[in-house]
């Protein structure tokens, strides 16, 4: 049983995607679930006792402060541990990386990948399950950013970090796991207003595949033990 304090704004979804509630979320807000979600991250990856690795599932207090949920679904790192394989796959695929919904390959970066679905959702007002990453990923290859982002954010004032943002979590997304900045390089991009590396490709991998993938193992596995095997990075 999991016991949460109270949280009148329920989870980010219900706020994000349904009118006229999105409409209330101006760029300050939006960007303060930002920063939270990835300054949580960060803990989670390096000050807890235990590197936690966790699914996107954010909640949102009477404050609009993020908080991360569902630690049922998290997975734990121990000693120099930088990556881990597993047989059972969970989480929702729209935030899962390629390498680990397609084999069940996660890291610190898989929580990036996560971090930037989600930040290019709450920037632009779209789910994940319709095309998100693709979408952001034309717009900024033919340089009309401005287009992907929530038509009420594109003002004057925050033009910049919202581009900005949207940029950030491109790089978050990119399909090489070694190719996303980890969650405290994340922080100082989204702080700063430095020069940003451009982004390469970012992974793509549908639920059908995955679905597809999952079935194939399936026929072949006659227990539901968890097994976890060590790989060199």
């Amino acid at each position: 049983m999991l016991v949460y304090e109270y949280m009148p704004n329920k989870g980010l979804d219900q706020l994000l995607f349904h009118e006229p509630k999105s409409k209330t979320l101006d760029w300050s807000m939006r960007f303060h679930i930002i920063d939270g979600i990835a300054r949580g991250l960060l803990y989670l990856h390096q000050d807890s006792r235990l590197q936690i690795i966790h699914p996107a599932n954010i909640l949102l207090d009477r404050d609009l402060n993020p908080k991360i949920s569902d630690f049922g679904l998290a997975r734990s790192f121990g000693g120099y541990e930088t990556q881990t394989k597993t047989k059972r796959v969970v989480g929702t695929y729209g935030y899962m990386s390629p390498e680990y919904a397609g084999k069940g390959i996660f890291s610190v970066k898989s929580d990036v990948f996560s971090f930037g679905v989600l930040t290019l959702e709450i920037v632009s007002g779209i789910q994940s399950r319709y095309s998100v990453l693709e979408k952001a990923w034309n717009h900024y290859k033919e340089g009309k950013l401005s287009e992907f982002a929530d038509s009420s954010l594109i003002e004057l004032d925050h033009t910049f970090e919202v581009l900005r943002s949207i940029q950030v979590g491109l790089l978050c997304v990119q399909n090489n796991p070694e190719d996303r900045p980890n969650m405290s390089t994340v922080i100082m991009m989204l702080s700063s207003d430095g020069q940003l590396p451009e982004p390469k490709h970012p992974g793509f991998y549908t639920e059908s595949s995955c679905a597809s993938s999952s079935s194939i193992e399936a026929q072949n596995s006659y227990n539901n033990v968890t097994v976890t095997l060590m790989t060199a990075r």
